[in-house]
């Protein structure tokens, strides 16, 4: 079957390969000048940076992944675990390692509050379960009725998902410091949600990160990237580069081209990988869509995000590879980034600087660091240039006075990527750096769906649909759909 899949993001290049493996002829649209959607890589002066995902967890969810080809991640990249995992600077100048080995974490949280470590140990094992049963009996499943999410597996086990109450909640029943509750919520930003709206079920984000542990390729993830696609193009598919999908050309019922920037292709499938509301509302005529305007803008989506891209000519020792900036005003924060009548620039954010030239030198020239700063915005933000150059030098006056060191003095390279260009590289929907929030009625069953609901032989894959945002659900996603497309094709 000639299948062409729109968007090279990590959903689309995994989708491709899982299907060309099949014996499809698979075709990769991308409109941009590389291969990896959000994780694409900068490079300059001879500086390497991961222009989006920083963090490689879950790594079980990669090894399956590779085990479809019968192979392994160590056959493409060597995997190093982080240790600590990372570091986090709190607002009242205390500084805090999470480390890999768990009797030192527990000895962190006796230091936080009394039975701190016994509190945790405790709060692992519940986290433990919610990911044993998510990953056994939800994760890799897909929701088409309300009946295939509460099925009687998943109901025996409702009552330890926590599926209708808030991470929040959940956190502060069961701690009391402020420190404990930050570093077991940290991670929901990166889902792109607040813990008093994410479900409590998100506490097996704890258990991934404390006992599967926080891991790192040489080469980054860019190397992760190009795994995936020489998988793909081993397997016959093609990908074209400078290829922007302009629209969907659909015939009685089913795609028939894809029209793009460059010409027509012939197609009998369509497996999409760019963002849902943009292929709705632009690729597709009305009568061929799923979702309408008003569908969209009833949705909470994920923030945007500022991101620096810096190059500095020093090494700075107070950083981690990740580092975490904490604000005081926590709830403050992510209200300001969730506000969407009144979206603004945050006026005291939280922030991570990542700095992968600690674990991988040759991403920096000899003596120097690679920085990655980035701060969660409110999707939808007016962004100027001004705008940004003023809310830079805040950034980095707060993280140059944090870490006792001058940076902006020894810029090699310096490339700021925010809201516009989330828009602009990726179509994305009010300019979100990822896509819908957790919320409850935007998990599972209620995320949109893999198959189109009016077109025959339409799929998504991607952060949008089931099981969400990050790169390991975005794999599970992708053999979702390539499985789905292998029972009904």
């Amino acid at each position: 079957m000639e299948i062409s899949i729109v968007g090279g993001g990590f959903g689309g290049l995994a989708s491709a390969a899982l299907l060309a493996d099949g014996g499809h002829d698979v075709t990769v649209f991308e409109k941009n000048d590389q291969i990896g959607g959000r994780a694409r890589a900068h490079k300059d002066k001879g500086f390497q940076f991961d222009m989006g995902p920083s963090w490689y967890l879950m790594p079980k969810v990669f090894e399956e992944f590779y085990d479809n080809f019968d192979k392994k991640p160590e056959d493409f990249f060597e995997l190093t675990r982080l240790d600590p995992s990372y570091r986090i600077f709190l607002s009242d100048e205390k500084i805090i390692d999470v480390h890999a080995q768990l009797e030192k974490n527990y000895e962190l949280f006796n230091e936080f509050e009394e039975e701190g470590g016994e509190k945790l140990e405790r709060y692992l094992r519940e986290a433990k379960k919610k990911y044993d049963l998510s990953m056994n009996g939800m994760i890799y499943q897909d929701y088409d009725s309300i009946f295939d999410f509460f099925n009687l597996k998943l109901l025996r086990g409702g009552s330890k998902l926590d599926i209708f109450r808030n991470l929040d909640d959940l956190v502060t029943k069961r701690f009391d410091s402020e420190e404990a509750r930050k570093i077991l919520e940290y991670s929901i930003g990166f889902l792109g949600g607040s813990p008093k709206i994410t479900p409590a079920i998100y506490q097996l984000m704890s258990y991934v990160d404390f006992i599967e542990g926080v891991w790192f390729p040489d080469g980054g993830i860019k190397a992760v990237v190009d795994s995936i696609r020489e998988i793909a193009e081993d397997n016959g598919a093609e990908i074209k580069l400078n290829h922007e999908v302009e629209k969907i050309i659909i015939e009685n019922g089913k795609p028939r081209a894809v029209q793009t920037n460059q010409g027509s292709y012939f197609t009998e499938l369509v497996v999409v990988n760019a963002d849902y509301p943009h292929t709705e509302l632009d690729l597709l005529d009305k009568e061929h869509r799923s979702y309408d305007k008003k569908f969209w803008e009833k949705k909470s989506f994920a923030p945007s995000a500022f991101v620096a891209y810096v190059g500095i000519d020093k090494q700075i020792e107070s950083l981690e590879h990740h580092t975490l900036f904490l604000d005081k005003d926590w709830g403050e924060n992510f209200d300001q980034i969730f506000d969407s009548e009144d979206p603004r620039w945050p006026e005291d954010p939280s922030y991570y600087v990542n700095v992968p030239s600690k674990t991988v030198p040759e991403m920096a020239p000899e003596g120097s660091e690679t920085l990655f700063i980035l701060v969660p915005l409110a999707p939808g933000l007016e962004d100027t240039e001004k705008d940004r150059e003023k809310f830079y030098n805040k950034i980095m006056e707060d993280l140059e006075e944090k870490v006792g060191e001058d940076i902006r003095e020894h810029e090699v390279t310096k490339r700021i990527f925010a809201v516009n260009d989330f828009r602009e590289d990726y179509n994305a929907y009010k300019g979100t750096a990822l896509s819908l929030v957790h919320t409850l009625r935007q998990t599972a069953y209620w995320r949109p769906r893999h198959k189109s609901k009016k077109v025959d032989n339409l799929y998504y894959t991607g952060q949008y649909t089931h099981p969400g945002i990050g790169v390991p659900m975005t794999l599970i996603s992708a053999q979702i759909v390539a499985n789905r497309i292998e029972e009904e094709c």
